[in-house]
């Protein structure tokens, strides 16, 4: 479980094909605080650590995880967002977060406001994922709220903390991105199919 609050960003160092899985090996400035079978969102997808080594630890994404999320297309360079799992103690500060990539979706739209920016994302509807305005959803794990909902599309505007402690930075129109869609919205819309 997660919140949705990005620690830090991660960077690509090395990618590893092994048949149909990728083995990820990731620099941060908390690999060295990790341990093995630890549970890390990276770019919201809830992965199990497997290697460390000094400052780098590596994840393995299965191809069912490559088939829904932006993994399979990340290149070494690219930087990546992690947070460990919450703590029940803790504050809830973004929204319940389970780690679980719904699908993906397409940047249509990231403008420079004054002073922010808006992104806007298309998504395909015909899942049944939905958003509302003022409603929460995870975009490569982070927890941001929908200002914008359309059938098959949102947006949202990243404050600039944001903007720099994550990887919206590098995200343009036509990247692909992860997206959890949130989990009462989910159980909701199943529930008015009955």
């Amino acid at each position: 479980m997660f919140t949705g609050i990005i620690e830090t960003i991660g960077k690509v160092v090395d990618l590893q094909k092994d048949q149909d899985n990728l083995h990820l090996v990731i620099e941060s400035d908390i690999s060295n605080e990790l341990k093995i079978d630890q549970s890390v969102a990276h770019n919201g997808v809830c992965l199990t650590v497997v290697a460390l080594a000094d400052g780098t630890h590596t994840v393995t994404a299965v191809s069912e995880t490559l088939n829904k999320s932006n993994l399979g297309k990340l290149k070494v360079g690219d930087l990546i967002n992690m947070e460990r799992c919450m703590q029940m103690n803790g504050r809830l500060d973004g929204h319940i977060v389970q780690g679980h990539v719904d699908q993906t979706g397409s940047c249509t739209g990231a403008n420079e406001m004054a002073g922010s920016w808006e992104y806007t994302f298309s998504y395909d509807s015909s899942t049944g994922n939905v958003t509302v305005e003022k409603g929460s959803i995870c975009v490569n794990g982070i927890s941001l709220t929908v200002v914008n909902s359309k059938e098959n599309s949102f947006s949202v505007s990243i404050i600039p903390y944001t903007y720099e402690h994550t990887n919206m930075q590098q995200i343009k129109t036509g990247d692909t991105v992860n997206l959890e869609f949130d989990i009462i919205g989910k159980y909701v819309a199943r529930l008015m199919k009955q």
